[in-house]
């Protein structure tokens, strides 16, 4: 599952707090969606490796840190902050 294969890979930004939510079925119907879900994901995370970072570039960081993960989902919605 892609919800495992992100939270695998945020572990190595020791994640105080993290959520991973698969909010696909709230876009059935919509642009990018398809049967089985996996496709829009929202993720609440504060960190340590946070702390100095503004907004854009807490947003590349996980981006970063995901790879490969998120060309294969339509969207990604990240609520970061330090911890």
């Amino acid at each position: 599952m892609i919800a495992d294969e992100m939270r695998e890979k945020l572990a190595g930004l020791s994640p105080t707090r993290l959520e991973i939510l698969d909010e696909s079925e709230n876009h059935r119907g919509h642009g990018g969606w398809r049967e089985g879900g996996e496709t829009h994901f929202r993720i609440r995370m504060t960190s340590p490796q946070f702390v100095g970072l503004g907004h854009v570039a807490r947003h590349r960081l996980v981006h970063r840190t995901l790879g490969d993960i998120v060309p294969r989902i339509h969207a990604l919605a990240l609520e970061l902050a330090e911890s």
